[in-house]
Order: structure tokens, then C-alpha cells, then sequence
């Protein structure tokens, strides 16, 4: 299968080079990031080392486009992650075939509607629902946008397809939009989910704004159980200065009570993923979040931030933020996640390469354990 693709990348570059220069434009971009990281007691047992991380890893994306018209577009993105060491690509001796298609789709424009079909990325409600890339088509007419997606294709026939529908309709107004979204998971076994929402997106003078409202329902399970459960969130922006904002989140999901009969915890089948913390929520470094934590699967969870940036000079800017978070419904008696401080500070290397260095610390509460997470961690990245 990797000499396959192989074959197809190597196949495909041949092909964009043969093309007469006439017959279509070519686009090349690209994106690289190498991450040195270091996590300690993510599990909240310092006696424990299961969670302990201590690594260099690394990306690269590679994005070809071939603009065949102003009509029509075949847009690819390829992917290669590897860590420094490993045995795919990292080792002595290199030679990796690790590579991954990220994206390969058709973009084409017909009758004043735009339609991508292909394996593409897709956001419902800011990541709450889903983050994500699929195999399906978006359709977009002026201020509505349509999606199918094909979660779980099942090839023997013995069952129901997993696939997601979904429409949203932006309504702009002077510096206010206002966006209706539904979303529709139609599931195996006769389980069936959907979310209801509204997202907001507003700006008036040095102040931005957002607020996302999500209602979930549906029935799943052998016998049906009704769900019933929702999220609310927000967030703003304001500019201090030219060179200082402050910056506020919150949100809500609801959890599980265990007394109740109907599914409470907001949950989202495939695609969810929304980074918000260094420790708790991803952040730049994400191969694992703190015990207790639901990462960026937002689900039972109350959290709030507050947060200033600070641009020192043309190429270095710096940041600090504190997070509070705690269980919406208890686990084992437990609930309070923590209160967490990030640090963090962005220079520019060189024209288009940046180096961005993160410190986190997680005064630990008794759902996430005894001991407290801390990460210290660099990235440097470009893109073109």
C-alpha cells in the first residue's frame, strides 16, 4: 500500500511537470514544523512514568493544485510525521515511506454554486462538532453552505453506512454575523443524532466577539435512549493598544448524570476536535492531555480563560493566559480539573520561519490528580 502511494505522489508530480505550461497553472505550498517537547505527570503521579514525554518530532505538508480554469481546480495535500528516532523515517539511515494524502479533491464552479468533492476539510461550529478531514462533497450558494460526509463506508452490506449531513446559513449584517447551522448523523444500528445550533461573529471598534449555542438530540442504543444534552460558548477580543489585546473564553458542555435515563453528555460521533489549553486542551503540543481531561473531545467539562498578548517589537510578540477547569458532572465523586498558566513567546527567526516557545504549568484539582503536569516545549515552523 505505501509503494502504492508512492507511485500515485511520484505519478502526479510527473504529470504537473509534463503538462504543457499552457494547459493549466500550477500552485506549490508547503508547510514544516520540528517540535521539541517536554511533559511530566500529565497522569497526576509523578511515582508514575507511563505519561512522561520526552521527544523531537516532526511535519511536513506539501500541497500541489492544479488550476485547470477559472472554473475548475484539483486541489492535493500530502502529509509525512515522524519522530526523531523512530523507525519509520527518523532513524540513521532515513529512507522513511510514511507518506500520508491529506486532501485530494475537485473544486469546481457551476451555476454561481461552488462544489469540492474529495477527501477535504470541514468545521461545524468552530470545532464543537467537528474539525476535521472526510471523503464527501461541500456545496456553497452565496451565504449557504451544504455538506455530506461519509463517516464509515460498510463493504460487506451487513449493515447501515455511518455519514453526516449538514447545512448552515450566514446572515451578515453591519459587523454582526449570525449563522443557523444543523448538523445530522445518520448511524448504524438505527442510531441517529442531531446537533441544532447558532453561531455568532461580531466586531466594533478594537472589540470581537463570538458565541456558539449547540442543542444535541436523537436516539441510540438497544433500547432506544433519548439524548438530550448541550453546549454553550464564547469568547472576545480588545485591543489595549496597537500592540496589546486582552482576550476572554469560555464554555460549557454538558455531562453524564448518572440518575438520569436520557444520554446528557454532549458527545459527537466523528470529527469533533477543538485545542484550547497548553495541558488540558492540546495546545501547540498535542499527543496528550491531562488526566481527567476531555482534550479537544469537548464533553462534560465548564472551563474559562482570560489572556493577554503583548507584540514586543516587529518580530517578537508574548503571551500569558490562565485556565480554570472543572467536570460539569462528577467522576467518581471527583470533579475540579485544575487552574492552569501558560506562557508563551513567538519570534521571527527569519522571513517566513518562526520560532514559538510554550511553558505550561497545571495546579492539578483531585479529578486530574495528586501531582502537578507541566510542559516546556519549541516549535519551529514555515509555510509558503
Amino acid at each position: 500500500m505505501k509503494k502504492l502511494t508512492l507511485i500515485c505522489f511520484v505519478a502526479l508530480l510527473s504529470l504537473a511537470l509534463t503538462v504543457p505550461v499552457y494547459a493549466l497553472e500550477n500552485q506549490f505550498g508547503g508547510y514544516h514544523r520540528t517540535r521539541f517537547v517536554n511533559q511530566t505527570d500529565f497522569d497526576g503521579d509523578s511515582d508514575a512514568r507511563a505519561s512522561e514525554l520526552q521527544r523531537t518530532d516532526a511535519r511536513t505538508r506539501l500541497y500541489y493544485t492544479a488550476v485547470i480554469n477559472d472554473n475548475l481546480k484539483f486541489v492535493n495535500k500530502f502529509e509525512f510525521d515522524w519522530v526523531w528516532g523512530d523507525d519509520v523515517l527518523g532513524d540513521v539511515g532515513a529512507d522513511g515511506q510514511i507518506l500520508e494524502i491529506k486532501n485530494s479533491y475537485l473544486d469546481f464552479n457551476f451555476m454561481d454554486a461552488n462544489f469540492k468533492m474529495g477527501t477535504q476539510g470541514g468545521v461545524i461550529h468552530r470545532g464543537f462538532v467537528m474539525d476535521d478531514d472526510f471523503s464527501g462533497v461541500t456545496v456553497g450558494f452565496g451565504g449557504l453552505t451544504a455538506m455530506y460526509a461519509k463517516v464509515d463506508e460498510n463493504t460487506d452490506c451487513s449493515g447501515d453506512d455511518n455519514q453526516v449531513w449538514f447545512g448552515k446559513y450566514a446572515i451578515g449584517m453591519d459587523g454582526l454575523t449570525i449563522t443557523p447551522n444543523v448538523t445530522y448523523f445518520d448511524l448504524a444500528d438505527k442510531d441517529w443524532i442531531y446537533f441544532l445550533g447558532l453561531d455568532i461573529d461580531g466586531s466594533a471598534g478594537g472589540l470581537g466577539y463570538w458565541a456558539t449555542f449547540i442543542y444535541e438530540g436523537g436516539e441510540v442504543g438497544v433500547p432506544d435512549v433519548d439524548v438530550a444534552a448541550y453546549l454553550i460558548a464564547g469568547g472576545a477580543s480588545v485591543a489595549l493598544s496597537d500592540a496589546t489585546d486582552l482576550h476572554f473564553e469560555a464554555f460549557y458542555a454538558t455531562g453524564q448524570d448518572d440518575d438520569e435515563e436520557d444520554l446528557e453528555a454532549f458527545y459527537v460521533p466523528a470529527g469533533q476536535s477543538y485545542y484550547w489549553s497548553e495541558i488540558m486542551g492540546f495546545g501547540i503540543f498535542d499527543e496528550q492531555a491531562s488526566n481527567g481531561s476531555c482534550a479537544d473531545h469537548i464533553t462534560n467539562i465548564i472551563a474559562a480563560n482570560v489572556g493577554v498578548g503583548l507584540k514586543l517589537s516587529d518580530k517578537l510578540s508574548v503571551g500569558a493566559d490562565l485556565w480554570y477547569a472543572m467536570l460539569a458532572e462528577e467522576v467518581d465523586g471527583e470533579d475540579e480539573l485544575g487552574t492552569e498558566v501558560d506562557l508563551s513567546a513567538k519570534y521571527t527567526i527569519v522571513e517566513g520561519m518562526s520560532l514559538d516557545v510554550v511553558g505550561a504549568y497545571l495546579f492539578a484539582g483531585d479529578a486530574t490528580g495528586e501531582d502537578d503536569p507541566m510542559e516546556i516545549g519549541a516549535r519551529f515552523s514555515i509555510s509558503f
